[in-house]
């Protein structure tokens, strides 16, 4: 059985947490967002690729825990296993980041806004919930801003 309009409606929702929970840093609400097997990668970005919820949780906390951030979706693609408890989805995305004073130096730059897509995989737990077991994050356009 293909997934049905509530299950479409259902990872729109989770995705539009995921944006808010992280740009508000409310991390154990984020964390809530994904599996627990989590692999986050963003090495298309030219980020990194982190195993495991905690540890992704730990190092994107890290990393914007005192940026200001909006990270927008758009215009999801999505396309449900023949059994419908999982799901593969694309997002058009934008986000913007202003730096805290305590990464600038770090990462070499102010901020920037970006551009580009989320490909991620989504299952449906046991508690009926859709999370995200697989994010990937490639830009198309990025715009740095310098100090």
């Amino acid at each position: 059985m293909a997934g049905t309009f509530e299950d479409w409606q259902a990872i729109v929702e989770t995705k539009a947490r995921y944006c808010r929970l992280m740009d508000t840093k409310d991390w154990a609400g984020w964390a809530d967002v994904f599996t627990e097997d989590l692999v986050l990668d963003s090495t298309p970005a030219g980020g990194y690729r982190i195993e495991g919820r905690d540890e992704a949780i730990r190092v994107v906390r890290g990393s914007i825990e005192h940026a200001k951030t909006a990270h927008h979706v758009h215009n999801p693609e999505i396309t449900f296993d023949a059994g419908g408890q999982g799901a593969s989805v694309i997002w058009a995305m934008q986000d913007r980041v202003e730096m805290g004073e305590d990464r600038r130096a770090a990462v070499g730059e102010m901020g920037h806004t970006g551009y580009g897509h989320y490909r991620e995989r989504y299952l449906k737990c046991a508690d009926g919930q859709w999370r995200i077991k697989e994010s990937q994050l490639s830009y198309l356009h990025y715009d740095r801003h310098e100090a």
